[in-house]
């Protein structure tokens, strides 16, 4: 921790420059008073005695309560008025000056100040005397004595005053000593009254010397009674302060001003210069070093007191002191070793059985006071209700993170940042722009399954690391729950936060090693800004979730939001409720394309292909309505609605000696349901279609996971005599060596790579290899989206069997194939058990 040492102050030997010019006043004032009025023999007894009283007067501090105010009295006027009365000029000056010089020496305070008060005293004593020898000669104790006497006396305190401002306006500046003239006001009642009382003793001993004695016995009842009250009142004003401190600390506790409340209530409980408060560091809590000090309006981060001793109180949870009036626990010279430091309390803080920190104080104010034993209960009380609303505070803190953090990789959470984005987007900056990133873990959940979720939480909390690395200088990063991972930050445009976010998922892609485990992880990333796509948080999480969804679409892409994303999302939000009553009223239909040998084109078989004519949305494409289905809990019946339909035509069609195989399309998540192979079963028997003539079609990306939990059911289908196919392979992470575990029978080359076979070097290259491995392994090749007589060429060349595409038809209804197959089937084909083969290719 960086510790700031307090502000420079002028050391207090710049006192000298004042005491200095005082001492000449009082020596040329002494010299002048002696030339003229030199002292009897008769002012040394009267002198002797009035200055034991003066310095018994000085060493007495009365403090008293007016309406709530404290105000601190000594009676060295009241001695002060005898002094002026019975003795000459000089000997006024020498006994003031010898008062000052033994009272301050017996409170062992530095020679700089002693000096300067022994001078303060010897110059005001000599102005005083000086104004007195100005007036009329005192004769008796009558009213013109006592307005002399009043002028004198309050000569002598308001010049003690200005030395006073003078000498803290050097040291401290002149705005302090402005202040100590401004506050003066109430504190000048005291000396009135003081020389008032002063008069009334005056014309008691005038009127009979023997009546001091009466005198002396009403001063010992006097400070027997204030003896009393001022116990009275020091236990009535800490019971008071500790309420108002427990009060301000339970008050500041919820606001995270605990630690100002606290030392500065501490500081001016206790008295002292410097309030300290030490707390080692915890958990994610850093150390704590403040200190207050009674000049200063604000914190320090640093404490004048060693930090042995702190680590001593924190080890033996005993509490330390030193000072005069404190015995050995802590070694003096160690605490003395800074200047500073005269006498300190350290308590021990703590929760439970535990030390948690520190509390100190640090020198008494007044020179006259210091710590005593008495203090040291008083400061543990304060340290016990202060170590209880620390740990309140920090236990507050804690659940206040916990709400706004994720508890697995220490990230703000979606509502922390969900409120930091709604903060960002208030402020309008030219030529800049609030981003919004959204990474999406992608198969996250082939790694719990197949390792384990202890594996999951490895790579979240990686991605959590690489993220908060890489992100830029000013940026928050959130995890928004389960696998995705949020990133706000301003930017110059829609531009540049798709190029950080491209930069950004390239840099989580590198490998990842667990142990002896290597994976490679990546990410989609959905992109939104404020203002273009939204003005408040919310509307941009919501969009920036549809760029994520679209870009997962496309393993490892980046998107950035555009309206088509979400006007496509409503749209299959009410599409729900449609298919639903779709289904119950039989508003789909299932189209039928043809699949035809391309050596002899021949026809094999039939896709078959649901297709929905909505009456308000008119064609609603499957790629829209079968996630529709997925995440409503139709899929089901959606499934079998085509299986139904497909087996039904095929068995018609053998009844016209025509039989022709059928491909029905499944999801990858009805092969995780171990019921659908006997629903399979139980449809083939209902409508008498051999098993054979029955293809069952799965993407590439739904049976090559990485995973088995689907390799049973397929293994099922197969013993039933299910032909099994391998859809729109090449679009996946797999390879065809993945292939040999499967039981399947069929691999359908995607159509983006047979398209552009006749154009592109590189998906010849990757269609080639496809059939030649396929082959090897035994398996039919099918070439999806066949629509050039060139590509129709070319997939000859290299041995593909069967294709399907524009070039021989697109997906026909039951009614039009029926017109197809007399357009275009030969008629001599269709005897004698073969397959109809086409008459021409149109």
């Amino acid at each position: 921790m960086t510790r700031r040492q307090p502000p420079a102050r002028r050391p207090t030997d710049s006192a000298w420059l004042i005491t200095g010019p005082l001492a000449l006043i009082t020596v040329a004032c002494c010299a002048v008073l002696l030339a003229f009025r030199p002292p009897g023999p008769d002012d040394v007894l009267p002198g002797a005695l009035l200055l034991v009283a003066m310095v018994a007067a000085g060493t007495q501090v009365l403090h008293f309560v007016v309406r709530r105010q404290a105000f601190s009295v000594t009676l060295t006027e009241i001695p002060l008025v005898l002094v002026f009365y019975y003795l000459e000029p000089a000997s006024v000056i020498l006994v003031v000056t010898l008062a000052a010089g033994i009272g301050h020496l017996r409170r062992r305070i530095n020679a700089a100040k002693t000096w300067f008060n022994v001078a303060k005293a010897g110059a005001a004593g000599s102005l005083a005397s000086l104004v007195l020898l100005a007036m009329p000669p005192i004769d008796g104790v009558g009213p013109v004595t006592w307005g002399a006497l009043f002028v004198a006396v309050g000569t002598y305190t308001l010049f003690a005053l200005a030395a006073v401002s003078g000498v803290i306006s050097l040291i401290q500046g002149w705005q302090a000593g402005w202040d100590m003239v401004r506050t003066a006001a109430p504190t000048l009642l005291a000396p009135a009254v003081n020389v008032a009382i002063g008069i009334v003793v005056l014309i008691v001993l005038d009127s009979n010397a023997w009546a001091s004695l009466l005198l002396a016995a009403v001063a010992v009842a006097v400070t027997l009674v204030y003896r009393s009250y001022s116990r009275f009142f020091r236990q009535h004003r800490t019971l008071s302060d500790l309420y108002d401190l427990t009060r301000a600390m339970t008050q500041s506790g919820q606001d995270g001003t605990l630690v100002d409340a606290l030392l500065g209530r501490v500081r001016g409980l206790m008295q002292a210069e410097f309030a300290t408060l030490w707390l080692p560091p915890q958990g994610r809590h850093p150390e704590v070093l403040l200190t207050a000090r009674v000049d200063d309006p604000g914190l320090l981060d640093f404490a004048p007191a060693p930090m042995e001793i702190r680590e001593r109180v924190r080890q033996t949870g005993e509490t330390a002191t030193a000072g005069r009036r404190f015995g050995t626990e802590v070694d003096q010279r160690t605490v003395v070793g800074d200047n500073r430091v005269k006498e300190l309390i350290v308590v021990p803080l703590r929760s439970g059985q535990a030390v948690i920190g520190t509390l100190e104080v640090v020198n008494r104010l007044s020179d006259t006071n210091h710590f005593t034993s008495a203090d040291i209960p008083v400061f543990e009380t304060v340290a016990a209700h202060a170590a209880v609303a620390l740990e309140n505070s920090r236990l507050v803190d804690r659940l206040r993170h916990d709400a706004y953090h994720d508890a697995l990789t220490k990230l703000p959470n979606r509502r922390r940042i969900t409120a930091a984005l709604a903060e960002a987007v208030k402020i309008r900056a030219p030529g800049e722009v609030v981003a919004l990133l959204l990474f999406d873990v992608d198969r996250l959940r082939r790694v719990n399954e197949s390792l384990g979720h202890a594996a999951g939480d490895k790579i979240l909390v990686e991605v959590a690391d690489r993220l908060r690395a890489f992100a830029p200088a000013g940026a928050l990063v959130g995890r928004a729950g389960g696998d995705e991972f949020l990133l706000t930050l301003r930017l110059e445009s829609a531009e540049a936060a798709l190029g950080l976010a491209e930069q950004i998922r390239e840099q989580i892609r590198d490998e990842m090693v667990f142990d002896a485990l290597t994976l490679d992880v990546d990410t989609a990333v959905g992109v939104a800004v404020h203002p273009e796509h939204g003005t408040d948080a919310a509307t941009l999480l919501q969009r920036v979730d549809l760029a994520a969804t679209a870009a997962k679409s496309v393993p490892g892409s980046v998107q950035l939001f555009n309206p088509a994303l979400e006007s496509r999302s409503l749209r299959r939000l009410g599409l729900a409720g449609d298919l639903r009553r779709a289904l119950d009223e039989g508003g789909l239909d299932v189209y039928f394309q043809p699949k035809v040998t391309l050596r002899d084109r021949r026809l094999v078989g039939v896709e078959c292909l649901a297709r929905w004519e909505h009456p308000t949305h008119g064609t609603v494409a499957p790629d829209d309505f079968v996630p529709v289905a997925e995440h409503t809990g139709q899929l089901g019946r959606l499934t079998e609605f085509v299986l139904r339909e497909g087996l039904r035509r095929s068995r018609n069609w053998g009844h016209v000696d025509q039989a022709l195989a059928v491909a029905v399309n499944i999801s990858a998540r009805t092969l995780t349901d171990q019921h659908f192979p006997a629903r399979v079963r139980g449809l083939l028997d209902e409508y008498g279609v051999p098993p054979q003539r029955l293809t069952l079609e799965i993407k590439e990306s739904g049976v090559l996971d990485g995973t088995d939990r689907r390799i049973p059911t397929l293994r099922r289908l197969r013993d039933l005599g299910v032909r099994l196919s391998v859809d729109d392979f090449g679009t996946g992470d797999s390879s065809l060596a993945h292939l040999r575990r499967l039981p399947v029978h069929e691999v359908k080359v995607d159509r983006s790579f047979v398209q552009g076979m006749a154009t592109d070097p590189g998906d010849l290259a990757i269609v080639n290899a496809v059939v030649t491995l396929s082959q090897q392994f035994g398996l039919t090749v099918v070439a999806e989206g066949v629509e050039s007589e060139l590509t129709l060429e070319l997939l000859q060349d290299i041995g593909c069997e069967i294709g399907q595409g524009f070039l021989f038809s697109r997906p026909l209804p039951y009614e039009r194939l029926e017109a197809w197959f007399g357009a275009q089937v030969d008629p001599e084909t269709l005897s004698g058990g073969e397959l109809p083969r086409l008459r021409a290719v149109p």
